[in-house]
């Protein structure tokens, strides 16, 4: 028998849950009431969007992320459709593009004006014609762009292609009926590749979104799964459901096995669903009760016990829905490592909450910070309907860093120290062989400049954490302030780093015409 030490090390087990003060939430918003089982929230570094509620037909708002306090009563909606809206998603490559779907079993798409809004909007750009029910769930993919999947009360789920010019789709590239009954939740694997769903019929399904074929079922008699979801690159899918005795149960499941669970476990006796959040980046796994204020968080390993519990955020305010920031909307400076956005309907109410390492320095903190998925897809619409994987483009989550891509890669400046001993021969003297620069470095250094300067300018200024310098509004406190500062700081750093790498390379470049001269003075 192996023995495993009672304490485990690691940095996320005093992460600790820290809702925001009563000026940042953003007040009376009328949330809707209606009982469906979904988050009824999206966000992104740019807005909030929240199902409302609305008389005839259905609604949501687009609010700015910094527009918090009390909402205008007469604020513009997004009303076009007309039945109950039942799920939001934000287009994870375009800020400004927003999906939905409703009881009038269509699904829209939507144009959001960087601008505020003045006025309702009711003309969508594309309209999804092809369920012929209610439709429940919609889900973009995660690495091919304009490609969504949206799951209907006709038991069908349907891929659409967005690439097109038509403002009406009514064929669909591909419909999965595999399902005898609704389908409760849908979730990827990293790549896109895999498709999992809960099924009201108790069973999990691992499907082939492009061949249409189920790969995996599970239909494991005590565990009524109503939530799934892919665990990133573990190979696992973990969810969330019902014991036979009706208490709330979470379940971890083998992607390549899923006959019986690797574990399983009944947290309470609460009637709410349980939706489960997966940050990939960090490990680490969050489980919101609705119609509690509760949110339990995990660490993720490979190896057992696989789920190791950390903490509870614990609020006597109940939530109905809640959204969840992207990665690239977080506050580093904070340590910040994951924000939902809790909606409260009791109180018109929504509440950010930011879970937070604590940590003392102030700088960015790299260790918590790995590459994360960006804001640029891996792939074209065609591409992936045509066979092709690949994982989504990483940025980094440093102040001032650029999208992580196979771009050749400044030299390092070691050869400085040598370009400065140099310039102390005479231009008539020959370069040692050792100290002369090899063609593929020159040739890399020579396409580098070239993609340098054909980089828009709009890109080299974007910041990594969501938004443009121009575009962030004016610190309002001393915090605020200061945070700007270190943004300003950690971007004039990277620029004399790069200034410096560019003299490195003019050096270089130098040498290697003083070395061709000497060749051919030689000859």
């Amino acid at each position: 028998m192996s023995w495993h030490p009672q304490y485990r090390s690691s940095k996320f087990r005093h992460v600790y849950g820290k809702a925001a003060s009563k000026e940042k939430c953003y007040d009376c918003v009328p949330i809707t009431r209606n009982v469906h089982d979904n988050h009824f929230c999206a966000v992104n570094p740019h807005f909030i969007a929240v199902v409302t509620e609305c008389a005839g037909g259905g609604a949501f708002l687009v609010i700015p992320i910094h527009q918090t306090g009390k909402l205008d009563p007469h604020y513009p909606k997004i009303c076009g459709h007309k039945g109950n809206v039942l799920d939001i998603k934000w287009n994870p490559f375009n800020d400004f593009v927003i999906a939905s779907c409703s009881e009038d079993a269509t699904v829209k798409i939507w144009d959001i004006p960087k601008h505020l809004l003045t006025r309702n909007i009711t003309s969508p750009k594309k309209e999804l014609l092809g369920h012929v029910r209610r439709v429940g769930l919609i889900e973009w993919h995660p690495t091919a762009n304009n490609i969504l999947f949206s799951s209907g009360y006709d038991y069908k789920i349907m891929i659409w292609n967005l690439d097109t010019k038509e403002a009406v789709i009514s064929n669909p590239v591909k419909i999965l009926d595999a399902h005898k009954d609704v389908v409760l939740s849908m979730s990827f694997n990293t790549d896109g590749s895999l498709l999992a769903t809960a099924c009201r019929d108790r069973k999990i399904r691992l499907i082939d979104p492009r061949e249409g074929t189920v790969l995996q079922e599970a239909s494991y008699k005590s565990h009524r799964v109503n939530k799934v979801l892919f665990l990133g690159n573990m190979k696992k899918l973990f969810s969330t459901g019902t014991s036979r005795w009706n208490n709330r149960q979470i379940a971890l499941w083998d992607q390549n096995d899923l006959s019986v669970p690797l574990l399983e476990e009944d947290l309470d006796g609460s009637s709410g669903l349980l939706f489960p959040f997966y940050d990939s980046d960090t490990h680490m796994l969050y489980v919101v009760g609705k119609g509690d204020g509760n949110i339990r968080y995990y660490e993720i390993s490979p190896e057992k016990p696989y789920l190791n519990y950390l903490m509870e955020y614990r609020s006597h305010l109940p939530q109905k829905g809640i959204g969840m920031m992207p990665k690239r909307g977080l506050e580093v400076s904070a340590c910040e490592i994951f924000r939902f956005y809790k909606l409260i309907p009791t109180k018109s109410l929504i509440e950010p909450i930011s879970m937070i390492v604590p940590r003392r320095s102030e700088s960015y903190q790299e260790d918590i910070y790995p590459l994360t998925t960006g804001a640029q897809p891996a792939l074209t619409a065609q591409e992936w309907l045509n066979g092709v994987n690949k994982g989504p483009l990483l940025v980094s989550l440093r102040p001032g860093s650029g999208a992580v891509n196979s771009l050749p890669q400044f030299l390092e400046p070691e050869p400085l120290k040598k370009t400065d001993q140099s310039q102390h021969q005479g231009r008539g003297e020959r370069m040692p062989l050792q100290d002369r620069q090899k063609p593929s470095e020159i040739e890399d250094s020579r396409k580098q400049l070239k993609v340098e300067d054909k980089l828009p300018k709009n890109e080299q200024m974007r910041l990594s954490n969501g938004f443009d310098i121009f575009e962030c509004p004016p610190p309002k406190t001393e915090n605020e302030l200061l945070q700007m500062f270190y943004r300003q700081q950690e971007e004039i750093r990277r620029l004399r780093e790069l200034v410096n790498q560019r003299d490195v390379q003019i050096k270089q470049l130098e040498l290697e015409l003083r070395n061709l001269c000497t060749d051919t003075g030689s000859y």
